[in-house]
């Protein structure tokens, strides 16, 4: 009596589909490293994204510590401080959830506001002392800062 032995199937990839694969990644590969080669982009949606988050919490602080918090501006940079007091001026700076002080959100090089926006401050019902609207350059869309509630939004 004779025993046979099942048939072994060898199992893996032909030649073909190992290629198909090399090939596809390699397209994927060229359109995604092209943009790394840009970092401004990246750089001024990241200081776009650190503006809006430390308005935000700009915001949120003169709420909950019932303070005044203002929000000073130069081209590349927003820097907060807040009132010592109730009631009182911006006089001590802002210390970050970081706990870096003063809470400053810097622009990298070549990074910066289309045009200078203005100073102004959050109130203890964290409403801003004006409406704004900031854009950074090369980052789409703009900050909306609304002055009867507080309310910032891109």
């Amino acid at each position: 009596m004779r025993v046979e032995k099942p048939a072994m199937r060898i199992r893996g990839f032909s030649l073909v589909e190992l290629s198909m694969v090399m090939v596809i990644t390699g397209i994927l590969a060229v359109a995604a490293i092209s943009r790394f080669f840009d970092r401004q982009t990246f750089e001024s949606r990241g200081f776009y994204d650190e503006t809006l988050a430390a308005l935000r919490y700009a915001q949120k602080t003169a709420i909950a510590q019932r303070r005044n918090v203002c929000v000073t501006f130069t081209t590349s940079s927003a820097t907060l401080t807040i009132a010592s007091a109730f009631g009182s001026a911006c006089d001590t700076d802002l210390t970050g959830p970081t706990g870096t002080t003063p809470f400053a959100v810097t622009a990298r090089s070549g990074v910066a506001f289309a045009a200078l926006p203005t100073n102004f401050q959050f109130s203890a019902l964290g409403q801003a002392s004006l409406s704004q609207t900031l854009q950074v350059v090369g980052a789409a869309g703009n900050i909306v800062v609304e002055q009867e509630t507080g309310y910032v939004h891109p």
